[in-house]
């Protein structure tokens, strides 16, 4: 199978597994993909994440964080620059999802941050995504 868009599908697996209850999720590894998860768990979106090898392939485990209700952390995740559309912003316009209650993961020449830390270090980048 030929996966296109890898960053779409972990967003798709981490969404899923939320809407179900799930307290861990599977995905396939890549540097981009632990990355974005780092920046998941350093903005308290997940519990935690460990890089694996199952059968010779490299895995990333997602532990999923919940409130004591019982509700997902992440309320929505969203992939805003795909292979056929790609996003760019400078840092004077970085995104504030949700009036800067959510978060912007931003590729930068930096490695992988937040918008606000993007803002911060004044440079621009392709945005992955935004969670909230």
């Amino acid at each position: 199978m030929c996966m296109t868009d890898p960053v779409a599908d972990l967003l798709t697996r981490i969404r899923n597994a939320s809407k179900e209850g799930h307290e861990k999720v599977e995905i396939p590894a890549s540097r981009l993909k632990a990355n974005v998860v780092r920046v998941l768990k350093e903005e308290g979106y997940i519990k935690n994440f460990r890089l694996m090898r199952e059968e010779g392939h490299p895995m990333i485990k997602v532990y999923l964080r919940y409130t004591e209700t019982g509700d997902c952390v992440i309320r929505g995740i969203r992939r805003v620059s795909r292979p056929g559309l790609r996003r760019y912003t400078g840092y004077e316009k970085m995104p504030r999802p949700l009036g800067g209650a959510g978060v912007a993961i931003v590729s930068t020449s930096r490695g992988v941050t937040t918008g606000h830390k993007a803002h911060a270090l004044k440079v621009g980048g392709e945005i992955l995504c935004e969670v909230w």
